[in-house]
């Protein structure tokens, strides 16, 4: 049996929580660049930076660290885009949230309440947990 508090254990799941913190700016920014081009045909920085509650300011800076991790294209006076590999984290990001937002929904969270937790919930969780979520949504859905 492990040990619950074993300090091997505790590294782990330190450094899975570092890991998904360092890639949920990234996942929150590639998907609302997605999201605002399905929406309007373009994003823009300052759309960005408002629909974040950012200075426009922090939202280039971030949008640059996109740019040199190949996940936006960003040019001078055009809207961003999403490269092949933004679009793939863009979609797997709204994955994640949408599975989280419909087991909480099943659970008889609030509208409102899931969208606020899955938010966060979504940049966490591990595939297994996920999976584990995408079933026992169906079955307290009675789709089963």
């Amino acid at each position: 049996m492990d040990e619950p508090f074993s300090a091997a254990r505790r590294a782990a799941a330190f450094r899975r929580m570092r890991d998904a913190r360092s890639s949920e700016v990234a996942e929150d920014y590639v998907e609302l660049v997605g999201d605002l081009i399905a929406e309007t045909g373009s994003a823009r920085l300052t759309d960005l930076a408002d629909c974040l509650g950012v200075a426009p300011a922090t939202a280039a800076k971030v949008l640059q660290r996109l740019h040199r991790e190949g996940l936006v294209d960003v040019r001078p006076y055009r809207s961003i885009a999403l490269t092949e590999a933004g679009e793939r984290m863009a979609d797997a990001s709204r994955e994640r949230h949408r599975i989280v937002h419909d087991f909480l929904l099943a659970l008889g969270v609030t509208g409102e309440t899931a969208e606020a937790d899955a938010e966060g919930i979504e940049h966490h969780v591990s595939p297994e947990t996920l999976r584990l979520f995408a079933e026992l949504t169906i079955r307290l859905r009675g789709d089963a």
